[in-house]
């Protein structure tokens, strides 16, 4: 089966002309024309929806390939010999080099199906990590990340008497570059972080972070959850050597994630997680397994979720990548201008270069009383932590409302939230 076949097979949906001038925020696309490609907002008429920094919603192609793909190709896939499974492994396939494609990766065995970019990061820490790491040698992360990618660096340096690392950012919420490379040493041995913060939305620099980790022999991991939904991304040209991200933050399904990892890395890598799928000869005394990728998809994968994900790919490939980018940084700069008028909200500093994330408190209010009041004007913000304590603790916040934009998101939204904060604070100064 090929790439076309996939796509004519599974529906793709309308295509999504320029709109007339003015017309949205940022060129490419209509907003709230596009927003009709997503049931969800025709089963909830009145939401705003402000939270796909956490799960985006999911467009009519890509549901609809879900339930065409269980009713008509469903299989196990590998090692089926009737036809049925072949179809079923097909696809499944073709997923694999759709996103290979996405992402530009060099082979389409450098693509890992997963959970979710915190399986991803998982398999490194304890595949590649502990097959090469040593006592005293360093990972350096940096103070934005998501505890997935600073929980299996700190439970690894536990293990094997490594050294976490932490690079600051400034007051400005960017990460200092100054201070990151005044932290790499001879003993750093691996780089994570995050390529857009889900608590800021500041784009960190990870094209010079790459450089700077080569040019001193370590390895570059990059969690692009909040950077594939909404900016292009090019494994190849960024040089990183892992990228992860999961499909739900995508406008995919829950429950199917990608590792990219370059394919001489994954080849010396060992198995992770052992079972089906894996293996080419099973022994009681040895066992010879598969070549990457399929050596780290112990087990039966999530078939039909690696199809959704290749249609949700291409849905953003059909509203373009850099479309999206203008979209939602023009539409994240309106927001920081409405907020920051409204007397007693307090923005986190998001850097000069802030996407789709804006973070905010409202003097004296829990963020968890706020974003309840936001709920009852159809306002669905994310409040809390955000998976982010040792960032909230350097910034003295027990966590923050945030919003978070996707492609459906337009003005209408933004003044729809700073009306209900509004609301809110008048609510709490009473």
């Amino acid at each position: 089966m090929t790439t076309a076949s996939l796509r004519s097979i599974y529906p793709a949906g309308p295509t999504y002309p320029s709109p007339a001038s003015g017309e949205g925020i940022g060129r490419g696309f209509d907003p709230r024309r596009l927003r009709r490609e997503f049931p969800i907002f025709a089963n909830n008429p009145d939401l705003v929806f402000l939270d796909s920094g956490a799960s985006a919603q999911k467009p009519r192609q890509v549901i609809d390939t879900l339930a065409e793909f269980y009713q008509r190709d469903y299989a196990n896939v590998h090692r089926g010999v009737y036809s049925l499974s072949q179809r079923s492994t097909d696809a499944f396939e073709e997923a694999r080099r759709i996103v290979r494609a996405f992402l530009n990766a060099a082979d389409e065995r450098e693509l890992v199906f997963v959970r979710n970019a915190t399986e991803a990061i998982n398999l490194v820490a304890q595949s590649w990590g502990a097959a090469n790491l040593k006592p005293g040698d360093e990972i350096l992360i940096s103070d934005l990340e998501h505890h997935s990618n600073i929980l299996p660096w700190q439970q690894l340096s536990d293990r094997l008497a490594l050294r976490l690392v932490v690079a600051p950012t400034d007051e400005t919420g960017e990460l200092d570059l100054a201070q990151f490379e005044a932290r790499l040493s001879p003993r750093t041995k691996l780089i994570a972080v995050t390529h857009i913060s889900n608590v800021t939305g500041v784009v960190l620099p990870v094209t010079r972070i790459v450089e700077l980790a080569h040019e001193r022999g370590a390895l570059v991991l990059i969690d692009g959850c909040q950077a594939v939904p909404r900016m292009p991304v090019d494994v190849r040209a960024l040089a990183c050597d892992f990228y992860v991200f999961s499909g739900h933050k995508a406008y995919g399904p829950s429950g199917v994630g990608v590792l990219y990892g370059r394919y001489d890395l994954l080849e010396a890598m060992p198995p992770w997680q052992t079972g089906g799928g894996t293996i080419l000869r099973v022994g009681y005394d040895h066992t010879v397994y598969q070549e990457p990728p399929h050596r780290f998809e112990a087990g039966t994968p999530d078939i039909a979720g690696a199809v959704g994900l290749a249609r949700a790919l291409d849905f953003i490939e059909a509203l373009g990548r850099e479309a999206i980018a203008e979209h939602e940084a023009a539409l994240t700069g309106y927001g920081v201008d409405c907020l920051s008028r409204i007397p007693g909200v307090e923005l986190v500093a998001g850097g000069q270069r802030r996407l789709s994330i804006v973070s905010f408190n409202l003097d004296g209010v829990h963020p968890h009383d706020v974003g309840t009041v936001l709920d009852q004007y159809g306002v669905a913000v994310r409040v809390g932590h955000h998976c982010a304590q040792p960032l909230m603790d350097k910034l003295g916040l027990a966590g923050t409302v945030r919003a978070s934009l996707g492609v459906y998101n337009d003005k209408d939204d933004i003044d729809r939230l700073a009306a209900a904060i509004e609301v809110a604070r008048e609510m709490f100064a009473r």
